[in-house]
């Protein structure tokens, strides 16, 4: 496909805010090879894209601190999509990862929807809470460039992309990466059964619970040594102080 110059569609929008998402923000370059494989699959060129998703990229509050620019003269559309996702994750998640899947042609065999189904409708649920799942889970990695924020493990296949408040606690936050924060299993486990929390100051705290005179090794090492440390801050999508709050409230065990 020959690249174009018209004027961004909205599904071309969607896609690249997707890719920015899921991108560590030292890899938006023309030279990633994600990047190029969606340029040419939208028929723009790699500079194009990786152009608006540093336009993207200005319009994030972290990045305006750390004076990151895009274009002078940014596209209105690059503040609306921005705007929408930052209403309805969740919907705008399920949205653009349909529109990826759609144009790489990986649509797995589950999910692909056979409407002469009775079930259809929690077929459809399913898939779409799938791919909000990933979304998630892609986008918060990417934010923390796949260390853990507690202790900096940086093995993806330890790391989980971790609800601040729970995912059945509010189905509005469920996609939203400032309630996502990256942990390696063993921290993710204690921040889910409040046995560890996160301060105002993000610092972290632990629960008196897990405060043995007698604890193994990784026990110390692992949870009790790293009290009053401050977390390992993501790139983008800073943890949502009212999530933590939540979390101090609701969850941690004092």
């Amino acid at each position: 496909m020959t690249p174009t110059r018209e004027k961004w569609t909205r599904n071309e929008l969607i896609v690249a805010f997707n890719l920015y998402c899921r991108t560590p923000f030292g890899r938006i370059h023309k030279s990633n090879p994600m990047i190029i494989e969606l340029a040419n699959r939208i028929g723009r060129t790699p500079s194009a894209v990786a152009m608006k998703m540093v336009n993207f990229a200005s319009l994030d509050p972290t990045h305006r601190l750390r004076n990151v620019k895009g274009l002078q003269h940014g596209s209105k559309q690059d503040e609306y999509i921005w705007k929408e996702f930052h209403e309805d994750w969740q919907g705008l998640a399920s949205e653009s990862q349909r529109v990826v899947q759609q144009l790489s042609k990986t649509l797995e065999q589950e999910e692909i929807l056979d409407f002469s189904e009775p079930s259809v409708t929690e077929v459809e649920r399913s898939v779409k809470v799938r791919l909000v799942q990933r979304f998630f889970r892609d986008t918060v990695l990417a934010s923390y460039n796949f260390n853990c924020a507690l202790c900096r493990m940086s093995l993806p296949a330890m790391l989980n992309a971790s609800h601040i408040i729970p995912w059945a606690a509010n189905k509005q936050r469920r996609a939203d990466p400032r309630n996502g924060i990256c942990l390696c299993v063993l921290h993710d486990r204690a921040f889910d059964r409040g046995l560890i929390t996160i301060c105002e100051d993000f610092k972290i705290a632990v629960s008196r619970e897990i405060k043995t005179p007698h604890a193994s090794k990784l026990h110390r090492i692992g949870l009790l040594d790293i009290e009053g440390e401050k977390i390992n801050l993501p790139d983008r999508f800073v943890p949502d102080p009212v999530a933590l709050a939540y979390h101090r409230e609701k969850i941690f065990l004092q």
